[in-house]
């Protein structure tokens, strides 16, 4: 029997073009206005600042942004699950739903990784969206370009992903949105189809507040407070969001004191013995790593600890991202340093102990960090959590009110299943 591994790794475009055939027939009856959200990092927070602007007039891809999952999200089914003969009813199911089912909403916000080589191309041509809005290009999912680099295609595997992103840029029809201070950006959108091109810098800020608590940026039209800790480069998102609603004639709405933030995305939770917990589990790049250790030195706050794990598919650029890592960190000033994982143990210790000797540990085990931080906790510590290793499994031990736990990453039955397998129950 083909394995599904087979699919995904040999066939995965021309099972994808299969799906894109019937979910095109129920887009091209939808018609709606496509924006495209995309970027290493932060696509999800924008897809949700977009959707506290435009309600119901859009349909958001929520826990899509593949071209597997962006197919089945236009179709309005459920994609790829373990049940073992899920594989067979998509195929069937989805002629039906390209022949009969179509969205209504007005816009499509749709969030499109570039996870592989040429995934994001694939859905770039495909879609056309009529804006992009591209938050960011740093090493991400770095192991699936490493090819690319030892084939000569690339000089740097920055320079891959850069080029995957480009293509959502270059196939927008009327607006693109950028990182004004991202050379890679700048220079991939020199000669685009787009009727405007617009760069937002982080400097246009005019002031940033971020608490355990909350969060206040102020830029030039308006405040945006938020009720959880964000980092600066957010104020970027909220520059872009503002020329996208001018751009579709949508008043901004200022406030957002009640907008959701997406499980593992810098949640703040309250914990044992009166700590302070800030959530950014969901994901580990060194540009997340390096957004949210700026956050940390930044944050209004006391007795500040640190719980950072290892950075995975990070190719062979494995080593020098970690080091990298442990060089952040050693320029800051952090009650503790607690590392989990083999890579923040072999690469982030050394450079760590020198600098800071007396406030680092190091484990292996996730379940050994977790037994430290209950030993070690006193009282009103503020601790953030980053990275891999499961550490979503550390915040829930630490909650003060064990229901929150549903309000963190990867709390799905599979993820669950995968945590046991760990020894993490």
């Amino acid at each position: 029997m083909i394995s599904i591994t087979f699919f995904k790794k040999r066939l995965y475009f021309i099972v994808a073009r299969y799906f894109r055939f019937w979910s095109n027939i129920s887009l091209k009856r939808w018609q709606p206005r496509i924006i495209a959200v995309t970027g290493s990092v932060g696509k999800t927070t924008m897809l949700h600042l977009i959707e506290q602007q435009l309600h119901t007039r859009a349909h958001y891809s929520h826990f899509a942004n593949s071209a597997y999952g962006i197919s089945f999200d236009i179709l309005g089914v459920r994609g790829i699950t373990n049940t073992k003969w899920r594989w067979l009813w998509l195929f069937i199911i989805t002629p039906l739903r390209g022949l009969f089912f179509k969205h209504t909403q007005e816009f499509y916000i749709v969030e499109i990784d570039g996870e592989r080589p040429h995934e994001a191309d694939f859905l770039a041509k495909w879609l056309k969206p009529e804006a992009t809005v591209w938050i960011s290009a740093e090493n991400s999912h770095a192991t699936y370009f490493d090819s690319l680099v030892k084939a000569g295609t690339f000089a740097t595997v920055e320079d891959a992903i850069a080029n995957e992103f480009a293509t959502l840029a270059k196939n927008a029809k009327e607006l693109v949105l950028i990182d004004g201070t991202n050379n890679r950006m700048i220079e991939q959108t020199k000669s685009i189809n787009a009727s405007r091109l617009v760069a937002v810098k982080v400097e246009d800020i005019i002031s940033y507040d971020v608490w355990p608590e909350k969060t206040v940026f102020k830029l030039s039209n308006g405040y945006f407070e938020f009720d959880s800790p964000l980092p600066k480069e957010v104020g970027l998102q909220l520059q872009m969001l503002e020329r996208l609603l001018h751009y579709l004639k949508v008043p901004v709405r200022y406030g957002q004191q009640h907008f959701v933030q997406p499980p593992g995305r810098s949640s703040f939770f309250v914990g044992l013995k009166e700590t302070k917990i800030i959530d950014s589990t969901y994901n580990a790049h060194l540009v997340s790593m390096k957004s949210i250790v700026h956050m940390f030195e930044t944050m209004h706050a006391q007795k500040k600890w640190v719980v950072i794990s290892d950075m995975i598919e990070q190719g062979i650029s494995e080593a020098d991202e970690h080091i990298k890592l442990g060089e952040l960190l050693s320029s800051t000033k952090f009650q503790r340093y607690i590392l989990v994982g083999r890579r923040t143990r072999k690469y982030v210790y050394p450079i760590l102990h020198k600098s800071h000797p007396k406030s680092v540990v190091s484990f292996v085990k996730t379940v050994d960090a977790l037994a430290y931080l209950q030993a070690e906790l006193k009282s009103g510590e503020t601790i953030l959590m980053k990275g891999s290793q499961y550490l979503e499994w550390v915040v829930e031990k630490l909650l003060a009110d064990s229901d929150d736990r549903k309000y963190l990453a990867r709390q799905e039955p599979a993820a669950r299943r995968r945590r046991k397998s760990w020894g993490l129950t």
